[in-house]
């Protein structure tokens, strides 16, 4: 056992989102990120789903900490539920700390060993000695993980790209990569996302062309609406505004405070002149106003969704421009469909990513994983951070890169993949999965069965009052329905419905208090199949017993 390292995908295989990966050796334990992901429209009453860490509390005492690539929600998302119960230290740059500071007062989860590590530094944990390395991604601080194991080095790339003209003016450390590919990888685990598109990815300045563009041909206010933790994207933008004499206006909870954090950590260089708050616009023209602002997904709350729907104090109308600078991530292209003809009603100009070059991924393509893996001439290849497909073509791509087909491992949720110096192998499963999160808690499978139920189906309420000594019916039965049909348009099925009723309490004239299960039990089954045959539907059925 002592010369196996073992990597456990809690997350993040097989997904986009919910990232989350152990790496054990011995009785020493760390984990790499630790996301979230957004819950699917047939999870009504979800606010986000995060990873199962059963295996985490079952090797409580191993565990010695995470390693965070960067701070997008799907890499420390899920932080606050899991600091809650493992007192461990975190890692992670700067900015990605200061992110994670954020998340935790507002989860109040406090009292935390949070460690602010630069790239090119290493920290050691039990046998596992981990250099980050700088990289460039769609956020500041994003870090690779040069993980050092007593049996050999594991590259994490987390998420990247290659931009040799990132705008904060340093690039991705090809060298160090290609010095741990001197001396030898033993796996490599890379970002899959962008397989699907050859080349490579555009630089973040690219598009500092297009806003330049309509900045100059824009006589109304400008709205942008990008993702808050892009502060590159928000530091073009700014300085395209100031440069065309325009004051910037945030708007939306996480852009301003995304901002605040990233200017106090200097990620963000704008004039504090410049900035003002919704309520100054009015002493400056249309001409010389730039609203930057949260919404580019199309969410309800959002800023943008707001202004589209009149429900801001900002709202936008006729001479507007409005620059949607991100794509749809896959799932909220109907959202950011409706803002958009939301926008167009209100009369304002809409530019998007089909029609011109306002947003640029944050994920390498084709020919940077092909260029990733010369570097690092991996023996072993794990591809990360992808649907199925995407860990498919991965694999491919290793293969023509010279990687062994029986050296790639194309893992699901949950699989041990067991390496050693001679070979590896999936050695079995532990427990993993998606744990469901909303307002109150975590939420089981029966609850979630019953909201899909309750949401596809409806509710019917049976109300039988019965004698407390007899057990004989005392009135009618009562039904109310609620999503499932409209009663006063179905008077014949609720008088059937009644009837039914009536017909199986009989079946219990005589019972006592401590039959009462059994009565509700039968009129739940006779009730279901009733309309099940009638309808050719299945409502949640909830009878309700009165004594007299």
């Amino acid at each position: 056992m002592a010369n196996k390292l073992k990597i456990i995908p809690l997350g993040g295989m097989g997904e986009i989102g919910k990232n989350m990966t152990v790496f054990e050796y011995g009785n020493d334990m760390i984990v790499v990120d630790c996301g979230i992901s957004f819950p699917d429209d047939d999870m009504p009453g979800i606010d986000v789903v995060i990873p199962d860490m059963t295996y985490l509390r079952e090797n409580r005492a191993k565990f010695k900490g995470f390693m965070i690539t960067h701070g997008h929600e799907d890499h420390i998302g899920a932080l606050p539920y899991a600091l809650k119960e493992f007192d461990v230290p975190v890692y992670g740059t700067a900015f990605t700390i200061a992110l994670i500071e954020h998340k935790l007062e507002e989860a109040r989860v406090n009292n935390k060993k949070l460690t602010v590590v630069t790239p090119g530094e290493t920290v050691e944990l039990g046998c596992f000695k981990v250099e980050f390395i700088k990289t460039g991604h769609s956020i500041a601080g994003a870090v690779a993980l040069a993980i050092n194991t007593p049996i050999g080095t594991v590259i994490h790339t987390g998420d990247f790209k290659v931009d040799f003209t990132p705008i904060d003016g340093e690039p991705i450390d090809i060298i160090r990569f290609a010095h741990y590919g001197a001396r030898g990888v033993l796996a490599l685990m890379s970002d899959s996302t962008n397989i699907e598109s050859p080349g490579h990815t555009q630089s973040e300045r690219e598009i500092g062309k297009t806003f330049e563009y309509y900045f100059d041909v824009a006589e109304g206010r400008i709205i942008v609406a990008s993702f808050a933790s892009n502060v590159y994207r928000i530091q073009q933008v700014a300085d395209v505004a100031i440069n065309h004499g325009r004051v910037v206006c945030f708007q939306g909870r996480s852009m301003e405070q995304v901002v605040q954090i990233a200017m106090r950590l200097g990620y963000l260089k704008i004039p504090p002149e410049s900035i003002v708050k919704v309520d100054q616009l009015k002493r400056y023209r249309d001409d010389q106003i730039c609203v930057i602002t949260t919404g580019s997904q199309g969410e309800p709350m959002s800023g943008l969704f707001r202004m589209a729907t009149a429900t801001h104090r900002l709202n936008i109308g006729k001479g507007d421009t409005v620059i949607i600078s991100a794509s749809a991530i896959p799932g909220n292209e109907v959202g950011v469909s409706r803002v958009i003809n939301q926008l167009y009603q209100k009369g304002a100009q809409v530019i998007y990513n089909r029609m011109a070059d306002v947003h640029v991924s944050g994920h390498a393509c084709r020919e940077e994983l092909r260029l990733m893996m010369e570097l690092t001439k991996p023996k072993f290849f794990i591809p990360v951070h992808g649907e199925y497909r995407h860990l498919m073509m991965h694999g491919k791509l290793a293969e023509e890169m010279g990687v062994p087909p029986e050296n790639t491992f194309i893992a699901d949720c949950g699989d041990v993949i067991e390496l050693t110096q001679r070979g590896g192998k999936k050695a079995g499963t532990v427990t993993s999965g998606a744990v469901m999160v909303d307002g109150i808690g975590d939420i089981d499978d029966v609850v979630l069965k019953d909201r899909k139920t309750l949401s596809q189906d409806g509710l019917v309420v049976a109300v039988l009052t019965l004698d407390s000594e007899t057990g004989r019916m005392l009135a009618a039965p009562e039904i109310v329905s609620r999503g499932f049909v409209y009663m006063r348009d179905s008077e014949e099925l609720i008088a059937d419905i009644k009837a039914l009723l009536v017909k199986e309490t009989r079946k219990f004239e005589g019972a006592d208090r401590s039959d009462y299960a059994s009565i509700k039990a039968g009129v739940k089954n006779s009730l279901k199949s009733f309309l099940k045959n009638r309808t050719k539907r299945t409502p949640m059925i909830m009878p309700i017993i009165i004594e007299i």
